[in-house]
């Protein structure tokens, strides 16, 4: 008798309780799209600001530990500080190895430019300037057998590059910073011979390409590292490495790892180390360097931090907002049926149905309303969140089978917060009031 009931006012109220299935469709959907790109958009978030540098710096021991106590970056003590270019595979062989994204070495050079007199930057000798050797674009073979194409040309993408950029094998060309061409009158094309301070050895290259990093990079020319090793009579020395990895944003326990990982105890140790925090990817990478101290670059790291949290943030207040209007559109359809039928209802208290059973019939419909409309919202939500990754992303999002049980429960969630005030409503009508038309 009770589902014969529900099916006949679910028939008779079709057109209400459409409306009902389609607030419960709209609201599901959209937290069925935030949900999914909110789990899954820190690696989205992470891949784009990649493309605007790295987060990771691996210095030699020596040299990050003078910067650390003096804040002296180059000079005696720091450029005699050197990294082994024959160890960077390693970096793809630690924990979180997928998460690195891209990495190139530095080897800096104090050269001099033929007999130009321009006036040098930073207080430097007339003629004088800084010449890195790096890696353009480099196809490594990795210990564990893999082939990675990693360099500089990737890891900062953003540059505005008059000309062309360089590649490995052309030992033969530079690239000039905008700022150091205009000091010292560069052209592409134009061919520089360049001799090391401190090495009996001279090189012509030429210009093949005029950069513009915004930074202290537009003071500098860039060649092959190999061209700059031989220069520099510094054979498979590099000064630093720029590391670009996905990392997970900080908290407490990664803080206080990133002060102390040996201050942890054993469960949190191995909750950090097998966490994706920029500390201990940086820990990692110390682990397979020899003679290497990694540091996040607190400004890019930080950042990322900031972004994801609020983009995560961002997500949540939608979903909230959006189950919040379902219910308020679900509370005013239901309690608009309750209203109309309340002449039904008052008639079913008069002839002994108690308050429990009424209300359960109710409920009981708009349940059944709410399973049809939330399954076609969670479907029509893996479509809105296919658009958005498609569109924002420029990647699929990846569906995570946790947001269906979430989804289901603030499916019922909202329908029952929804149903509160009708069921209220039908709680205070009085058999007597409603057939007398009261």
């Amino acid at each position: 008798m009770f589902w014969r009931m529900v099916r006949g006012a679910l028939f008779r109220q079709r057109g209400k309780m459409l409306m009902v299935a389609f607030t419960i469709a709209l609201g599901s959907s959209l937290a069925t799209a935030m949900l999914n790109v909110m789990f899954d958009v820190g690696d989205k978030v992470n891949q784009e600001l990649k493309t605007y540098g790295a987060n990771i710096n691996v210095m030699p021991r020596g040299a990050s530990l003078l910067d650390d106590l003096y804040g002296v970056s180059e000079g005696a003590g720091v450029q005699d500080k050197y990294l082994s270019e024959a160890e960077l595979g390693r970096i793809k062989t630690i924990f979180w190895a997928f998460n690195i994204v891209d990495f190139t070495p530095y080897l800096f050079a104090r050269v001099g430019l033929d007999s130009r007199n321009a006036a040098a930057p930073n207080g430097e000798a007339a003629g004088q300037l800084r010449l890195v050797g790096t890696w353009f674009d480099r196809r490594l073979e990795l210990p564990t057998g893999e082939i990675l194409n990693t360099g500089m040309r990737p890891l900062k993408s953003w540059w505005d590059v008059e000309g062309s950029w360089i590649g490995d094998d052309d030992t033969g060309a530079v690239m000039a910073g905008r700022e150091a061409a205009r000091r010292y009158g560069l052209a592409l094309g134009d061919v520089v011979t360049t001799e090391a301070g401190n090495a009996t050895e001279q090189r012509s290259f030429t210009v093949k390409g005029i950069f513009h990093a915004g930074g202290d990079e537009d003071d500098y020319l860039y060649a092959p590292l190999g061209a700059v090793q031989e220069l520099a009579e510094k054979p498979g020395l590099v000064s630093r490495v720029e590391v670009s990895a996905l990392t997970t944003p900080d908290n407490e326990l990664s803080r206080r790892a990133a002060q102390d990982p040996t201050s942890l105890s054993i469960k949190d140790w191995e909750t950090w180390y097998c966490t994706a925090y920029v500390s201990a990817i940086c820990y990692q990478i110390d682990e397979v360097l020899t003679g290497s101290v990694s540091k996040p670059i607190r400004q890019v790291a930080e950042s990322e931090g900031a972004i994801l949290e609020k983009t995560q943030l961002l997500m949540l207040l939608i979903t909230i907002l959006s189950l919040a209007g379902s219910a308020l559109g679900i509370s005013n359809l239901v309690t608009a049926d309750v209203m109309e039928r309340s002449a039904e209802i008052g008639l079913l208290k008069a002839v002994g149905a108690w308050d429990g059973p009424v209300s359960r019939l109710i409920l009981t419909e708009v349940l059944i309303t709410g399973i049809a409309g939330g399954l076609i919202g969670y479907f029509a939500g893996l479509g809105f969140a296919r658009i958005i990754g498609e569109t924002v992303f420029s990647s699929a999002i990846t569906i995570k089978p946790v947001v269906i049980p979430l989804v289901t429960a603030l499916v019922f969630l909202v329908t029952m917060a929804g149903s509160v005030p009708s069921i209220r409503l039908l709680l205070s009508l009085r058999p007597a009031e409603v057939l007398h038309g009261r």
